[in-house]
């Protein structure tokens, strides 16, 4: 299928599943994702393979190794961690603890300086409290992760939490989510200005209001940040062009064509 889509023209390969480090144990009976990555590197014609959607414990060194030496695997990461707090980790039935997480960061990010990290976190679980939220926020403020996603919990029937008291109103759960995402969009906004007056790949997405738009590396379709590219030239959409950025906001760029 990889092939398939290198043929037609495609130059990013995003692979995503319920759990992508989980991949190969309906087929082999063990994880296989490393050796998946390892065949699709061989492929012409897709440049960027991006990962997403792995859950911390199934990581190992080795996939951390291959992430971090490869040519073609980005170094970006989406791993969602849902919450901080290790109340809310057994209560979410996480199978990781706060400990263990931080571990793994700082293992991910001395094997691979650089690496963009993306995650996601739950808000208004059942049973959160004024303390977990806290704990979430400096968790964040410790780790200063480069994208941040978040959702508000919703009771949801046939679902393991649908036994628990769902105690909050929606305004609290809302509330609770802008605060972790006030946290989050002031570490955004200070990486963003790093970028100012740097050269960068971009990927061509589309064409908006007589601007080109496009992605970093480090930048997922649709979740993450964007780069409006200036150029009064014509940009072939899916195209790579290198820019100069001359303007940081809290979650997108502005560049000029080099």
């Amino acid at each position: 299928e990889a092939g398939e889509l290198a043929a037609d023209g495609v130059k990013e390969l995003v692979i995503v599943a319920q759990d992508t480090t989980y991949y190969g144990m309906d087929l082999y009976g063990e994880p296989r994702l490393v050796e998946l990555l390892e065949e699709l590197e061989r492929i012409d014609g897709i440049e960027w393979i991006r990962l997403m959607y792995l859950y911390p414990i199934h990581f190992t060194d080795r996939l951390i190794d291959t992430i971090a030496g490869s040519g073609r695997i980005l170094p970006y990461l989406d791993m969602p961690l849902q919450h901080a707090s290790d109340r809310m980790l057994t209560a979410m039935k996480r199978q990781i603890t706060r400990s263990e997480m931080d571990e793994l960061i700082h293992e991910i990010r001395r094997r691979s300086p650089g690496i963009c990290l993306r995650t996601t976190f739950i808000a208004g679980f059942p049973g959160e409290t004024r303390e977990d939220v806290e704990e979430l926020k400096s968790f964040l403020t410790e780790h200063r992760f480069d994208r941040v996603g978040l959702f508000t919990y919703s009771h949801e029937e046939d679902t393991p939490a649908h036994r628990l008291e769902d105690s909050l109103t929606s305004e609290e759960k809302e509330e609770r989510g802008r605060e972790i995402m006030d946290v989050q969009q002031e570490i955004s906004y200070e990486k963003n200005l790093e970028l100012v007056g740097q050269t960068l790949p971009v990927l061509i997405d589309r064409k908006e209001a007589g601007r080109y738009i496009g992605r970093t590396e480090y930048d997922s379709a649709e979740v993450d940040n964007e780069v409006v590219v200036v150029s009064d030239r014509r940009l072939p959409i899916g195209d790579f062009v290198n820019v100069r950025v001359t303007k940081a906001f809290d979650y997108d760029l502005e560049a000029v064509l080099c």
